[in-house]
């Protein structure tokens, strides 16, 4: 996959050296049990961000001006560990250059060899999941690696907070902090629940979005869609307050799977990515 400037902004702001954030495409699709496409998300997401206007209103920011720059795509994996082990060394290296580090899947599955590199790298660090899914499966179709574990390792090695659930095996109830779960049907109508979920975090947050964490009304390209789910103003307001609050050091973004002739999904992501952007820049 070719390398692109996001949002087509000029060359000086997609330059390597001089950005300050580096997009990294993980466009595997290997192990989705039901609707596949996310390998496709990248390139319809990067289409809907040169149809957006730069400057955010909230912020009152043009974030791109700190420069994205977007590297050549990871792909070409052999099985669920061979992705998972290259994920994980890439993530190592790119974190040693000190660049504030973003991910677009694909499935969730790429996110577990990135969590685990930040993790060795920030002690004691919280992960934020935004998802209808649990994901916390010890394995699922003979691999430790499959898209239904992507939170698993995290759950066992750092401070795993989840928001947005709506769907999990009974299985996964043992490895589950009810205290630090906050359930869509509970918490969708209303922000009561911010100050909270925000106090069981530690200083330093990575932030994983499953895109099935929206209402399928917004958000229904994604493999799973579930319905119930949250709506735009809830998760911006949300997570503007987190980086506000806490020092987010990166982020992923999975589970965008495009449906052909119909735009809005993608845009509504180019539009989330930006705004985490905005907000990381502004805190």
């Amino acid at each position: 996959m070719k390398a692109r400037a996001f949002a087509g902004i000029p060359s000086q702001y997609s330059n390597k050296e001089t950005a300050k954030v580096i997009l990294q495409s993980i466009p595997y699709d290997g192990t989705s049990t039901w609707g596949k496409g996310a390998d496709k998300g990248f390139e319809a997401f990067l289409d809907a961000a040169e149809n957006m206007e730069l400057y955010d209103i909230e912020t009152d920011s043009q974030v791109y001006k700190n420069g994205i720059f977007i590297p050549d795509a990871w792909t070409n994996f052999d099985s669920p560990e061979d992705m998972f082990e290259s994920t994980y060394h890439k993530t190592k290296a790119l974190l040693n250059t000190e660049k504030f580090l973003t991910f677009f899947g694909g499935e969730h599955s790429v996110s577990i060899g990135v969590i685990k590199a930040f993790y060795e790298k920030y002690e004691n660090m919280t992960v934020l999941q935004l998802d209808a899914h649990a994901d916390l499966r010890p394995e699922y179709e003979g691999s430790k690696y499959n898209h239904a574990c992507a939170l698993y390792d995290a759950s066992k090695n750092c401070n795993l907070i989840q928001v947005g659930i709506r769907s999990m095996d009974f299985a996964e109830k043992e490895h589950m902090d009810y205290y630090k779960t906050y359930f869509a049907d509970e918490i969708k109508y209303t922000e009561s629940w911010f100050d909270e979920s925000i106090n069981q975090m530690t200083d330093q947050v990575y932030i994983t979005i499953d895109l099935d964490v929206f209402d399928p009304s917004i958000m229904p390209a994604t493999g799973t869609p579930e319905p119930g789910g949250l709506h735009w103003y809830l998760v911006t307001n949300y997570l503007r307050k987190v980086f506000e609050e806490k020092n987010v050091v990166g982020f992923d973004i999975v589970e965008l799977a495009p449906i052909d002739y119909l735009h809005n999904p993608q845009y509504l992501v180019a539009k989330l990515y930006y705004k985490l952007l905005s907000y990381k820049f502004l805190s």
